[in-house]
């Protein structure tokens, strides 16, 4: 689904995505605090989770031609992401 876009649409979701996990990001530095990774961090994570979702949706055949599906999957994957990066990161501050 990203390889078959123009590269202006693909600009602009990735720039969509990062305005957007920019807003997220500053959010959960709120909540987290120390234990996330600032608003610029998670906003970088957010972004590549959300991408790397997608791809791996694509990569199992899943056609995410409507966009609701779409940003389902992405988000599920951005928040799993950043979630399982924090995990590590609490598991690497207890030792």
């Amino acid at each position: 689904m990203l390889w078959n876009l123009d590269p202006g649409w693909l600009m602009m979701a990735i720039a969509f995505v990062a305005v957007m996990a920019f807003f997220f990001g500053a959010a959960l530095d709120a909540i987290m605090k120390d234990d996330g990774f600032g608003p610029t961090g998670n906003m970088l994570l957010f972004t590549v989770g959300f991408f790397g979702a997608v791809l791996v949706a694509n990569s199992y055949g899943i056609t995410l031609r409507d966009l609701n599906l779409a940003v389902a999957w992405g988000l599920g994957g951005a928040f799993v992401f950043i979630s399982v990066l924090a995990l590590v990161k609490a598991g690497f501050a207890r030792f």
